[in-house]
């Protein structure tokens, strides 16, 4: 699901990506937001509340806000620069990498005691964001801008378009490819609220330990997509002596 690209990657690579990593942004947003009442999965509300801060001369508040704009932003450039920098010098690695590093966030903020997550606030908050920023410039990588998996506005909206869509195309290609993405869409919604609910549901006996089950996630899809490119390479190599 993260090797495949260009002609190679099918609507089902996409699927299993989506599902996995919209449960994991779920579990984070639930948690952030129980934590340390911050949202920590996407910036647009952050720019409204710094807009609000920033007119009523609370600049303090609005340049902890706008840290955190800049918190997801430079996730997705590190995201960015990893990709680039290990496509050109082992491909295996290209996405590898930025999972890793989300990972490892995910389990360091896991150990953190409820009362060291209050009095952290702004560093935690500034941490996920940075993870989500990771997460959300992988899969827009790995996908081709089709999966998004870290907030839902944009995903809403084009659901709501091919719905649309789908009262007024006949053709069976354009049902086919409008079936095909309304199901990705509802996958991505379903497994987000799943996390979502998981994450709230387990966050009175977890706290912050529920990021370490979302980076159980994490690891169980790198597992599985390593596991199954070897047994790919193992059956050409079969193929190929025969």
């Amino acid at each position: 699901m993260f090797r495949h690209k260009g002609k190679t990657r099918t609507p089902l690579h996409n699927l299993r990506l989506a599902s996995i990593l919209s449960a994991v942004a779920g579990m984070v947003n639930v948690t952030g937001y129980l934590a340390i009442g911050q949202l920590t999965t996407n910036v647009t509300g952050h720019f409204a509340y710094f807009a609000e801060d920033l007119s009523h001369g609370n600049y303090y508040r609005a340049g902890v806000l706008l840290l955190f704009v800049l918190s997801f932003l430079t996730g997705a450039f590190v995201s960015g620069c990893l990709t680039e920098f290990f496509s050109r010098r082992n491909d295996r690695y290209r996405y590898m990498v930025p999972v890793l590093l989300e990972g490892l966030i995910l389990v360091a903020l896991s150990l953190l005691p409820l009362l060291a997550a209050e009095r952290w606030t702004y560093i935690i908050a500034c941490l996920l964001l940075f993870a989500m920023g990771l997460q959300n410039a992988l899969v827009t990588s790995v996908s081709n801008a089709i999966v998004r998996t870290t907030h839902l506005t944009g995903l809403f909206t084009d659901l709501g378009i091919e719905l649309a869509q789908w009262s007024y195309y006949r053709q069976p290609d354009d049902r086919k490819k409008l079936r095909t993405s309304i199901k990705l869409r509802i996958v991505i919604v379903g497994c987000f609220m799943a996390g979502c609910v998981t994450g709230g549901i387990l966050f009175s006996h977890l706290h912050m330990k529920v990021l370490l089950l979302a980076a159980m996630l994490l690891a169980t899809a790198l597992t599985y997509d390593t596991l199954r490119y070897q047994v790919l390479l193992l059956r050409r190599k079969y193929h190929h002596h025969r």
